[in-house]
């Protein structure tokens, strides 16, 4: 395997566990069924492909105009990748002490009286809830890390529209998928996601850090 090759496959490795982890599908299972409560199954049907859908296009459009976002405000990748991966490990954390998953039922609980259940696709699952502000972060260093070669951004993309593709699984499959892990499944899983993700915002951190002291030198 070459260089480029091999460089490619652990970007892509990276890129995968990062979203994953960040967007967590498996923890939407339960919200889902929470906001279509009342539904027909062909109406969850519907929010759970609007929401999936919107969810990657906010994905894409932040990993293509991200840095360009960043360089209009002057803000160096660098110091982006630190504060990203702060608060990336705010996130783990929360998810480790189960704090982000009553902050997402406060969220769905205010949305449920606010909007009318024709938008629930777009808020809560796809805003905040699929492209959180974790998962933009992470896009877009993620994007950062592409150095706009061809093969990496294509990955990215192709990352972006599998972990959406995968919370549309999830929904499909929402109620058999509570069911089988049950609350203390559902409490493992994150908790050990919030390990991992912890993991990859130190080295984020550190990465930026790198970059820092690369440039400075």
């Amino acid at each position: 395997m070459g260089k480029r090759a091999a460089m490619l496959l652990e970007f892509v490795k990276s890129a995968a566990v990062t979203l994953l982890v960040t967007v967590d599908p498996p923890g939407l299972a339960p919200i889902f069924l929470g906001v279509t409560a009342g539904m027909s199954a062909a109406h969850r049907r519907q929010v759970a492909w609007r929401a999936s859908l919107i969810g990657f296009a906010i994905l894409a459009i932040f990993g293509f105009v991200g840095d360009a976002m960043l360089g209009a405000l002057g803000i160096s990748l660098a110091a982006f990748r630190i504060a990203g991966g702060l608060l990336l490990f705010t996130i783990a954390f929360e998810m480790v002490f189960e704090m982000r998953a009553k902050r997402k039922s406060s969220t769905v609980a205010t949305a449920i009286t606010q909007d009318h259940i024709r938008n629930v696709a777009a808020f809560p699952l796809a805003i905040p809830l699929i492209a959180g502000p974790g998962a933009i972060t992470a896009t877009i260093l993620l994007a950062g890390r592409t150095g706009g070669d061809p093969a990496h951004v294509t990955s990215l993309l192709i990352i972006a529209a599998l972990v959406c593709l995968t919370c549309w699984a999830t929904f499909m499959a929402a109620e058999r998928i509570s069911g089988l892990l049950g609350v203390t499944g559902n409490v493992v899983l994150t908790r050990l996601l919030g390990l991992v993700l912890a993991a990859l915002a130190v080295q984020f951190v550190i990465d930026g850090v790198k970059a820092v002291a690369a440039s400075a030198g």
